[in-house]
This record gives structure tokens, sequence and C-alpha cells, in this order.
């Protein structure tokens, strides 16, 4: 399976999320959708760039976006990580690495000299008709959740 195109459709897909809810794509036309995918819950960067989103929730509301959080972290790490951030969007499982694949974010990564697959921070946006507008890869934290806001404007 090869990762979406840009001005593409995404494929459907299903996936559990926090608050006992499950997220299917299909469900979510009409709204544009961020996602965007992150290491590992309550590590500093994923914390900050959770932060962020959350701080600009209200304004990507407005433009009828919905923000879903994306880690092989478990669905009780999860809920820990957004109860204690107080996340107003769900975060979603992917133990199963089905959507980490979908988007291929599972790169090489080389950490104190050892190498391990790991998830590669990146983000997405989806459009209310499910196609890809635009993809942002081996994101740098700081200022990217306003970056993202402003391509959600220009749709």
């Amino acid at each position: 399976m090869t990762a979406p195109v840009i001005d593409q459709a995404v494929p459907d897909f299903t996936a559990n999320a926090t608050s006992d809810t499950e997220v299917k794509l299909s469900t979510l036309r009409g709204k544009n959708v961020v996602l965007y995918f992150y290491p590992k819950d309550s590590t500093p960067g994923c914390t900050t760039e959770g932060q962020d989103f959350r701080d600009l929730y209200e304004a990507f509301q407005a433009l009828d976006t919905e923000i879903f959080g994306v880690s092989r972290d478990g669905i009780k790490s999860h809920e820990n990580f957004k109860a204690k951030q107080s996340f107003p969007f769900e975060l979603i499982s992917d133990k199963d690495e089905t959507l980490c694949q979908l988007f291929d974010v599972i790169k090489l990564k080389k950490m104190y000299g050892r190498e391990s697959l790991g998830v590669e921070r990146s983000t997405f946006l989806i459009d209310k008709e499910g196609i890809l507008r635009q993809e942002w890869r081996k994101v740098k934290v700081k200022g990217h959740a306003a970056e993202v806001l402003q391509a959600v404007q220009a749709l």
C-alpha cells in the first residue's frame, strides 16, 4: 500500500481513539481533518506539539476542522496524556501501526548510536471531501500548529 498522495483521496480507515470512540475517516466527510503523528505520549516535544494544537483548537473548530493525534501508545497511556494536558481532541492508538504504515511515517531513527524504527513526527491535512491537501514530514514542533492552521485557512 502506498502512502496517500497530495490532491488524491485518502483511503478510508477506522481506528480506536480515546473517550471510547472509533474514528472512521468516511464519517468525517464535511469536515477537514488534521492527523498529526507523534512518537510518544508525555515526552517533551510531543507534549508541546499537543499543547500547541490544544491552544489553537477553537480556531481549528471555527474552520470545521477536527484534530487527531496518532501514536503507537495504547489507549490507557493516551487517556492519561489527554487528561493531564486537557486536550480537547481525541488521540488515536495505532499499536498495530496500521495508520503509521498507511501514511508511511515509520522511519529508521538513530538515537544514542542505536538504530530503531520509530514514528517520524508528521502531519496530514485532509479536506472535507477526504482529499489529502498538505503534508508535513520531519516536523519541527515550534510554530507547527500555527502553520497547519494557516493551511486550513487557505483551503
